[in-house]
């Protein structure tokens, strides 16, 4: 077994008592040592792999991420400033963490990106890809709401998604907190994405409508 230089890590033959490069006292190389040596060594070569591993991962993902982000058009100077505007009706409602996501980990784009035009689906205001965090503005989301407070109705139900939680969870989320965002049915019964965020509220959280004394069986009126 050789002998390895404490000094300059030469390895030596076993036989020599110091070492042939810098005359250092090389001293006896016990069992014990040789096995920690090997266990360390070991230990070494499974984080260097797992840390390969968790690189290659990672470029993975992000290269899978900016194929998303490359394939879809990004919003016109119009459209940000739109988004913009509900985003801070939003704030000034105080969905603070909502606001969060939407303002400093949302890519917005204004079409599909590869992934989505695969897959067919109705006519949307949005779609989000969780955890990406990626939300897709159609054309209605601009053309179809009164003005940016039903906007923000729009993007307050993304946010949840962006959250990583399902319909049920943002269908009951916006219908409970309308009030307070300012979207009343005294003022938006009548709109068009009212009377759609109803239906689906009521498909998607169906005990909020089982109060047969309210308009719609609406509990939360």
């Amino acid at each position: 077994m050789n002998k390895k230089c404490q000094n300059c890590e030469l390895n030596n033959f076993h036989t020599v008592e110091n070492c042939v490069r810098c005359n250092f006292a090389l001293g006896e190389i016990t069992v014990e040592s040789s096995a920690t040596e090997k266990k360390q060594s070991l230990g070494f070569r499974i984080l260097k792999r797992a840390a390969v591993c968790f690189g290659v991962v990672l470029f993975t993902v992000f290269g899978f991420y900016l194929s998303l982000i490359g394939t879809a058009e990004t919003l016109s100077y119009e459209q940000a400033t739109t988004v913009n505007n509900s985003i801070k009706i939003l704030e000034d409602r105080g969905f603070s963490k909502e606001v969060f996501y939407l303002r400093y980990l949302t890519a917005f784009r204004a079409s599909d990106h590869w992934l989505n035009a695969s897959v067919v689906k109705e006519a949307a205001y949005a779609a989000t890809n969780y955890p990406f965090e990626i939300m897709t503005l159609y054309p209605d989301f601009f053309n179809y709401p009164l003005d940016d407070v039903e906007r923000a109705v729009i993007l307050l139900h993304e946010a949840k998604h962006l959250q990583g939680e399902g319909e049920k969870e943002a269908y009951k989320f916006v219908w409970e907190n309308r009030k307070k965002l300012g979207w009343t049915k005294e003022r938006y019964g009548r709109s068009v994405v009212w009377k759609n965020v109803r239906k689906q509220t009521k498909e998607f959280a169906p005990t909020l409508f089982i109060c047969k004394f309210s308009e719609f069986e609406d509990c939360t009126e």
